[in-house]
This record gives C-alpha cells, structure tokens and sequence, in this order.
C-alpha cells in the first residue's frame, strides 16, 4: 500500500494511501445478458446501467456475467440493464429503477451530461451511488471504482516505444487514435500515453503525427476517421497509439488494404478476442489486460456493503473530480500489458476462453505461441 500522497494534476487523479488500482449482442436488458432482475419487481434492490454492447464485448457479456455472479453469492437482488448507446434510454432505465425503490445505482455513464443528470435524481430519491468504471465529471456519486487509467495509458505507450524499437524504426511518425472526448477515462489513457510519447517527441527520436478522438468510441468512425489520417500523411504512418482494441482493429482493416499490417505497430486495450487474435497474427502490437472480474467484485462489494446500511472501507483511497474539485472514494485496480510472450495470462486466468481465441485459422498460431 502506498503512504504517501500522488497527485496527478494535470488529470485530476488524487489517491491517498490504499494500492491504486471499454460487445457484441444485442440485448437491451438484464434478461437479454444473463443479469435479470432477481426476487419479482418491487423496492430493496441494486440498480446497474451498463452502457452499450458495441464498443467493448466487456458491457455484453463479461459485466454482466461477472456482477450476477458476486450479486448472488451474497443474495442480494439485482437488477442490470443495459442503454444500448442510447442517452435518453440511459436516464429513462434509471428513473425507472428509481422509482422502484432502488437502494442502490451502480451505473457506467455514456456522457457526463446524461450521467450527472441521473446522479442528480438518484440522490433527491435518497438513493446511493457508484460510478462504475467511468467517472462522471462533475456528478457527485458517492464511490467510484474503476482501475488506475493513467497507468493504463502508461503501459500503451511503453508497448508502442518497446514495439518500434523491436522493429528498429528510424523517427517513425506515430499517430494516436483517442477514445471518446466525453470519456473521462479516455483523457486519463491520454494523459498516461502522452507523457511516454511526449519524451520521444521532446528528444528527436519520434515524430509527432495525426491525433484525433473517436466520438463514443464508435469503431465505424475510428476506420474512417483513421482512413483519413493514413491518406493525409501519403500512408506515412508507421505507428498507431489506439486506445483500445476496436479501435486498433479499425485502424488495422485500412492498413490491410495497403499490405501495412504487421509492418505498422498498433496498440489496443480490453484484451477481447478480437485483440487477443490481433496480436497472434501480428498485425497487433499489445492490448492492456483489466481484470474485469477483479472490478466486478470490488464494485458489487461496495454496493453489497451500501445495500445492507453498511460503510464501506476504500482505505483512504480517493480521485479527484476535475471539474467540480470534490473528492470521490474510490477503488482503483492495476492494469497489465499483454503481448504475444504473455497472451496466455488472458486465458489461463479464465478471461477469456481458449476455444473463442483460437478458433479456425488462430488454432496453429495458439500452439505456436504456447496457448494452452
């Protein structure tokens, strides 16, 4: 545990004492993902609000997987919903739940106007908060639990240094491919990346090239968005920083119709199956691994703890919000690179099955990379 205070001004991160710690399906609700309300409808349950099911298979399948489970195990009725990308759908699932008599909202917010919004009526209704993996700028919930995002962002940069150097790329022009600029997590990536890059730029070794943020994380924009990048650099471009794996899996499809996969280093994060599969075909540099269960756990401990009028102990851990200055207890989770000489971390801790990652063509390459 850390005893000193860390500030990161310049992203409004303050942690005191404590170890610091982005789909695919279609559902809109909790019966459509295997995280239903439990105990028939009524007052005395826990509200969560997941944001979408395209930009991250996590919010389809391994969220609500993963909170059912610990919500369960404790027997305390759940209810999960999911707003689809869908703003007004976000607020109308919340005053819903609300009215249900909720005790509890978790929710990840899809823009900080909408999640304030919802903070604001959770709390005139007496109804306890936690920002869930994002937090809402200027919101005021009542815990946050997430991982530490700078450092995140941290370890994307040091795969792209670490992947040109490998390719021994002489003053390689290094695009960056940012998530949604109404993510706070995202500046947080971009805070972490920046200040690797940054030294790079500073001392001649890098060229600074196309930066520009991906509205909501669509991954359809991040191909035209990038398409454009790579057209207006002459197809120069020979390092991509994309925040995470959708993305850089945009950014690969335009690079294939230039042969340019596998030649341009691409980073990611999330550790999906599209990503992991990426990486063993080597059109993918590195995606950072975020113990999704790990979160859940904390998450739903909180929310236990709340649920039953108990206080929940953050030891000492707090962030700061950046636009509002107040101070939010929090539970921050560490991050880990993964690369093809540790891909199979993601599996054997049981993130990820061997059977999706290795399917068809991935087969041979998984044996070639010691997957088992």
């Amino acid at each position: 545990m850390r005893t000193k205070m860390a500030a990161l001004v310049a992203v409004g991160l303050l942690t005191l004492g404590g170890t610091a710690a982005c789909t695919d399906d279609d559902g809109d609700g909790a019966g459509s993902n295997g995280g239903g309300p439990r105990g028939g409808t009524g007052s005395g349950k826990v509200g969560v609000i997941l944001p979408d099911t395209t930009t991250s298979q996590r919010w389809g399948t391994d969220d609500p997987k993963l909170l059912k489970a610990a919500f369960d195990a404790a027997d305390v009725p759940l209810d999960i919903q999911n707003a689809q990308g869908d703003k007004a759908k976000f607020v109308q699932i919340a005053e819903s739940m609300i009215a249900s008599g909720v005790k509890v909202l978790m929710t990840v917010n899809l823009d900080p106007v909408s999640g304030k919004a919802v903070l604001a009526k959770a709390k005139a209704a007496g109804v306890k908060t936690i920002d869930y993996d994002r937090l809402t700028l200027n919101g005021g919930a009542n815990y946050y639990v997430s991982f530490d995002n700078v450092a995140v962002g941290k370890l994307q940069g040091e795969g792209l240094v670490k992947c040109l150097a490998e390719k021994k790329a002489k003053l390689p022009l290094v695009a960056d491919l940012n998530g949604s600029p109404t993510d706070n997590n995202a500046t947080l990536f971009k805070a972490g990346y920046d200040a690797v890059l940054q030294q790079r730029y500073d001392d001649g070794s890098f060229l600074k090239g196309p930066d520009q943020s991906v509205t909501d994380w669509n991954n359809k924009e991040a191909g035209v968005v990038f398409a454009e990048m790579w057209q207006q650099t002459g197809k120069r471009i020979d390092a991509v920083l994309a925040a995470n794996d959708g993305l850089g899996n945009a950014a690969i499809e335009v690079l294939k119709k230039d042969k340019k996969n596998g030649i341009v280093p691409v980073t990611g994060q999330d550790a999906t199956i599209q990503g992991l599969q990426n990486i063993l075909a080597g059109d993918q540099c590195m995606t950072v691994y975020k113990e999704i269960k790990k979160e859940a756990e904390a998450a739903a401990d909180l929310a236990i703890k709340l649920y039953k009028g108990e206080k929940p102990d953050t030891k000492g851990v707090v962030v700061k919000d950046p636009e509002s200055g107040a101070y939010v207890e929090s539970v921050l989770l560490l991050p880990t690179a993964i690369d093809i000489t540790n891909i199979n971390k993601v599996i054997k801790d049981g993130f990820v099955e061997k059977k999706a990652v290795c399917a068809g063509r991935f087969a041979a390459l998984c044996r070639e990379n010691g997957i088992k």
